[in-house]
């Protein structure tokens, strides 16, 4: 194998996804020289196989229950046809043309890029093995942002035919009949949206007491009520007991509280979990120890145990969102140009509370920090405060009102901890309490701030006056 001479650089981040990409140009923006490491397509999961692909899928779903609800909008259609694989089609395209855009970004910002398998030989070096070329990249300071993947159930080995991830089963262009979805959070609910949506039958099954278990449980409870009126089948608090693959399909034998059941299906989405990609990295030869799950602790500027170590993303365990990874990235990144002298301004410590989580369903969910369970049990005395969407004008003229705004308050201090939202468009309105609670504001400040009519935004308005009043509109 040929070894090229070794190239020495300020920073070195190992993943080329959300995380390590935008800590590539912050860096290089901040004066640094930048190395990016990357096996695959810049972008990571995120931009495609995962964020991008799925969400050019669900607008394709959200036009198909557009059309077949025409009637509603005095449109009359007497016969058309869906054509999944034109849809899957255009992911394809919208995941091509971001990747184009990240690597002209590259380019722009005089990133190197390297392609290839990064491993850490010392904690300021990475050897990267592309075919038969190696190169040996020096850095003072390294990132790790190589991602997870997804996690596996034992018997359901995805094969890409009858058993699948959520990256293969973005390869597929067709529509099985039926189809079983392992895992009831955002990814497994997004999918199960898009084929119900193409016309398979579907069935979500998910271990923990309720679907989209992490969120509020008012907000399960409202989502399971819409899914089931859709057509989608639930099975909360159900058990993958055994599973039997065949070419022509899988049955899965599965336990609830009915007891012991069995279920077919031509197709099965295993989505419950991801798993770091921290094995074979070099971690050992960097002195980096990740935690007995496999991700990789860091302190608030992201940093390992070892000087000059830094991990970001999905790897650290912390939060397993693109933005987030991101976020992280910036944090790093300003983190080592403090300590070189060459960033003078305010180094971040990430509020994990506000960060946004969002699933692209419909009706969408969006939230942030506590859930009213999680508040009490934290010892907070809290106001609540719920508004429908069904009382906003803007939700009724677009046939879309499912759902509410949900606010959880310190009742002492008016403090945002948490906010719970399912309905229109909500990951476009999350942003508002976001940025309220970084800037510390109370929903007082909220509601005495005038919100354009008609429009959903509205809704966060009438939640905000429910904590310190009473809403308006009903």
């Amino acid at each position: 194998m040929a070894t090229t001479e070794e190239l020495s650089f300020d920073v070195a981040i190992l993943g080329g996804g959300p995380g390590g990409y935008v800590a590539a140009i912050r860096a290089a923006q901040l004066g640094l020289k930048v190395a990016l490491i990357e096996r695959d397509n810049l972008g990571g999961i995120c931009l495609n196989w995962g964020c991008i692909p799925t969400k050019a899928l669900l607008k394709n779903a959200e036009v198909l229950e557009t059309v077949k609800d025409a009637k509603t909008f005095g449109i009359t259609i007497d016969e058309f046809t869906a054509d999944y694989a034109a849809a899957q089609k255009r992911s394809r395209q919208v995941s091509d043309r971001l990747v184009k855009g990240v690597e002209f970004l590259m380019k722009k910002n005089a990133v190197q890029v390297f392609k290839g398998e990064g491993v850490l030989a010392d904690a300021n070096t990475i050897r990267v093995e592309n075919r038969a070329e190696e190169r040996v990249i020096k850095a003072k300071n390294i990132i790790i942002a190589t991602g997870a993947k997804p996690r596996t159930l034992p018997g359901l080995e995805p094969d890409g035919s009858r058993v699948f991830t959520y990256r293969q089963l973005l390869e597929v262009t067709s529509v099985p009949k039926t189809m079983i979805v392992i895992g009831a959070g955002p990814i497994g609910m997004e999918f199960a949206h898009v084929f119900h949506a193409y016309g398979a039958q579907v069935t979500v099954v998910e271990a923990l007491p309720r679907i989209v278990p992490l969120e509020d449980e008012e907000v399960s409870a409202e989502m399971s009520k819409a899914i089931n009126r859709a057509g989608i089948k639930t099975m909360p608090g159900a058990k993958v007991e055994g599973a039997t693959v065949t070419p022509d399909g899988v049955t899965l034998q599965v336990t609830d509280a009915k007891g012991a059941q069995t279920l077919t299906a031509e197709r099965v989405l295993v989505s419950i979990g991801i798993v770091p990609n921290s094995k074979g990295i070099g971690l050992e030869a960097a002195g980096v120890t990740p935690d007995q799950r496999g991700f990789i602790p860091t302190n608030s500027q992201m940093e390992t145990s070892v000087k000059g170590v830094y991990a970001i993303g999905d790897v650290t365990g912390k939060l397993a969102l693109a933005h987030v990874a991101s976020a992280q990235g910036i944090v790093a990144v300003e983190s080592i140009a403090a300590g070189m002298g060459k960033y003078t301004g305010h180094v971040a410590h990430l509020d994990y509370d506000a960060m946004p989580r969002c699933t692209y369903t419909h009706p969408q969910i969006a939230s942030m920090g506590l859930t009213e369970a999680q508040a009490k049990d934290k010892g907070h005395e809290v106001k609540v405060s719920k508004f429908p969407f069904r009382a906003i004008g803007k939700a009724l003229a677009m046939n879309d009102h499912e759902g509410f705004v949900k606010i959880v308050a310190d009742a002492k201090y008016g403090e945002i901890l948490g906010v719970h939202m399912i309905g229109p468009e909500v990951t476009e309105l999350l942003p508002e309490f976001v940025l309220a609670r970084n800037a510390e504001l109370t929903p007082d400040e909220i509601a005495h701030a005038v919100h354009a009519h008609p429009t959903l935004s509205e809704a966060l308005m009438e939640a905000a006056h429910g904590i310190s009043g009473s809403p308006i509109h009903i």
